[in-house]
């Protein structure tokens, strides 16, 4: 399988790519077939990256030629952090935002960290979740072209967040993929306890779910792409064939085959060819 040099951008054509041997500018994704040995400069990189260009290089294979996309939420299938707009139903919106910020960089364990959040939302009223999902929560862009992309071409979609079944759960139903997994808050008497139920779903947990339904759905590593922004999206993102930051921290950037810095979840298609019966 021959490798390509992958574009994008919304106006090629209004990019200059002359440093790009071969390049011809056009449209919204460009496919550039390179040999094996390929890699862009640093001087290149910082060129595209100054004209807010993705650039990755990769197998041409075609979209359908996947069978899983495994997705982190927050920051990623959503723009919002659910803890942190939960947070704000206490005043303390600004404190667990900082705690969360460390957290995704890899700063602070992970579930020492959710488990100081969650502490802080002691007492609140569970109707403030429905608030956050009714009126906080926002698809990232791109996110339903995505996630048509993937019925269309029977490619299995599943949600594995360290946030919180409420909202996975309702992802699911209405957007229509798979699977999803997250973690449980304690509610008690109509208020949230401050602790969580069951096993928490950290980056371990997230890699081994992978895991599990490649397996299930008898699926080779390259058929599987896994996306998320955290440094607990890490060992999910190495683990499978294709490990996609989403505008992601630098760290979690470092550990990914490709980045999306500028697009929005439509590059998650862009990356692979059309497929033949489009």
């Amino acid at each position: 399988m021959s490798n390509v040099l992958v574009l994008q951008h919304p106006n090629l054509a209004s990019c200059d790519l002359s440093f790009i041997p071969t390049a011809e500018p056009n449209g919204s994704i460009m496919r550039i077939t390179v040999a094996d040995s390929f890699q862009l400069s640093d001087e290149q990189k910082e060129k595209l990256n100054r004209q807010k260009i993705d650039a990755a290089v990769l197998p041409d294979m075609a979209f359908s030629d996947l069978g899983l996309i495994v997705s982190d939420m927050d920051s990623t299938l959503i723009t919002i952090e659910c803890v942190d707009e939960i947070a704000a139903g206490v005043g303390l919106k600004e404190k667990v935002a900082a705690i969360t910020e460390r957290s995704m960089r890899g700063e602070l364990d992970f579930e020492q960290s959710l488990r100081e959040r969650v502490g802080l939302l002691k007492g609140l009223d569970e109707s403030v979740l429905q608030r956050v999902y009714n009126e906080a929560l926002q698809l990232s862009p791109g996110a339903e072209y995505l996630l048509a992309e993937c019925k269309k071409y029977n490619v299995k979609f599943m949600l594995v967040s360290g946030g919180f079944t409420f909202f996975t759960a309702r992802l699911k139903e209405s957007l229509g993929f798979e699977y999803d997994y997250a973690n449980e808050l304690e509610i008690e008497n109509g208020k949230l306890t401050g602790r969580l139920l069951g096993k928490i779903i950290d980056a371990a947990t997230k890699e081994e779910l992978l895991k599990t339904h490649r397996a299930k759905l008898n699926l080779k590593p390259n058929q599987v792409l896994a996306m998320g922004d955290g440094a607990n999206d890490i060992p999910m993102l190495k683990e499978a064939g294709f490990g996609v930051a989403y505008r992601a921290k630098p760290k979690t950037q470092a550990n990914a085959d490709l980045c999306v810095n500028y697009n929005g979840l439509e590059a998650i298609c862009g990356w692979f060819r059309q497929s033949p019966n489009s």
